[in-house]
């Protein structure tokens, strides 16, 4: 990514948390601790099903007397229900701010040009009040502006960025192996812990409980991680099944397919051969390597 680009996300959706009880209230059903949250701090979380499967991630950002959770917008209603069923008596007040705010990525050299910041994923300061934090995923994503609409513009001249395509932005997470689009394809059929949500940051084995925690907790400690979310890329050929082979044996199953693929592949002893002649239905694949594994 060039050094002044930024991305507007407008596929990205915002909800406010507020209320006495916000804090509490997260804390007993994300993967993340929120008590490592501040106006200086922000963190990568997820909600999962309470056999531990994936339902929706975001990052978590302090916002004045709440927080901010930035995710994809397609799935922010239902996101939105799902918290609502777990708010019952809670004095917690739950908004949809994605009419008002936007989301804007940047790289995180500009973002280290700014006063105060610091290189360190997660690291939260404000920009004219608003909220920009090194992406707590992976600083390689840059980072992330949480603004309102009437000041995007503005802001973006004050910074002396230039807009670009954000296919350029997901093309770029997608060679990182951090898929961010269609995430609801993800959802009951794959466990937290193979989405790589630890090597992304997005899971504190040291809190308590959590909507989930006991098989995220028995597969970390009996180690029975043997499957992970993967990027697929297309060598050649069209994809039109979900089953991915290799020499004719089934290693794996496409569960994003748009121009950025994942797929969930089996492990052997902990290990992958990112090197194999794959195929998934009449493409030939290749798995990309992310540089955390």
């Amino acid at each position: 990514m060039n050094r002044n680009n930024v991305y507007i996300l407008d596929d990205r959706g915002l909800l406010y948390i507020n209320g006495d009880d916000a804090k509490e209230f997260l804390q007993n059903i994300i993967t993340n601790n929120i008590e490592n949250v501040s106006e200086n701090r922000s963190c990568f979380s997820a909600l999962l099903t309470p056999q531990g499967k994936y339902l929706f991630d975001f990052i978590i950002i302090k916002h004045k007397s709440g927080y901010l959770l930035d995710c994809e917008k397609k799935i922010i209603e239902n996101l939105y229900k799902q918290l609502i069923l777990y708010k019952l008596r809670s004095k917690v007040d739950i908004l949809n701010l994605s009419n008002e705010f936007v989301v804007a990525t940047l790289t995180k050299e500009k973002f280290l040009e700014l006063e105060n910041s610091k290189d360190e994923v997660g690291f939260t300061l404000k920009f004219r009040e608003d909220p920009i934090l090194l992406d707590p995923r992976s600083d390689k994503l840059g980072a992330r502006l949480v603004i309102n609409l009437e000041k995007l513009y503005l802001s973006i001249k004050k910074l002396g960025l230039e807009v670009s395509n954000i296919n350029e932005y997901y093309n770029y997470s997608h060679k990182l192996g951090i898929a961010q689009i269609d995430t609801n394809n993800l959802q009951d059929k794959i466990f937290g812990i193979e989405c790589n949500f630890e090597e992304l940051n997005g899971i504190d084995f040291k809190k308590g409980c959590y909507v989930g925690q006991e098989n995220t907790a028995r597969i970390k400690l009996k180690d029975k991680l043997n499957k992970r979310l993967f990027a697929i890329k297309i060598l050649d050929g069209e994809i039109n099944s979900e089953e991915i082979t290799s020499e004719n044996k089934n290693i794996g199953k496409l569960l994003i397919n748009n121009k950025n693929p994942f797929g969930l592949l089996k492990l052997e002893n902990k290990n992958f051969n990112f090197d194999a002649d794959l195929r998934c239905g009449d493409a030939k694949i290749k798995v990309l390597r992310p540089n955390w594994f």
